[in-house]
């Protein structure tokens, strides 16, 4: 009787832990679409690391990736949780100037670039005395 009320015990403990780390745990969003903002204020590392940062937090955003010299932002994400408008926004919001260049599919930019979209961005730098996103 002793052994029955230790095992459920157990049960019930690893039950309650797995269903806390399940809550804990977040889902990562899968790309279905993937757009490119053309963005402009863009000095440095620091700056490719902000805008990197700000796009992965938004919900259905799976990949950010920031081309310095270009001045574009790629960003896979899922259609259903975002849309490319409200990540440019997001953009805009962190003190960029950006606007929606073009959706495409992943199938479509791994056709052209010849890999997925995916973190390639550059870490580091320093925006000087203008600031990251050209404050004064």
């Amino acid at each position: 009787m002793r052994n029955k009320i230790l095992n459920s015990a157990l049960v019930l403990v690893v039950v309650t832990v797995l269903a806390v780390f399940a809550f804990y745990v977040r889902v990562g969003a899968t790309a279905d679409q993937v757009v490119v903002l053309r963005t402009a204020g863009m000095t440095c590392g620091s700056c490719v690391k902000k805008i990197t940062e700000t796009l992965q937090s938004q919900n259905g955003v799976a990949a950010a990736e920031v081309d310095l010299e270009s001045g574009l932002v790629v960003a896979g994400y899922d259609s259903k949780q975002t849309a490319p408008e409200k990540l440019a926004q997001a953009v805009r919001k962190c003190g960029f100037q950006s606007q929606v260049a073009q959706v495409i599919t992943p199938q479509q930019f791994r056709s052209v670039v010849g890999r997925d979209v995916g973190g390639k961005a550059a870490v580091g730098g320093c925006c000087g005395s203008r600031g990251c996103g050209g404050a004064q």
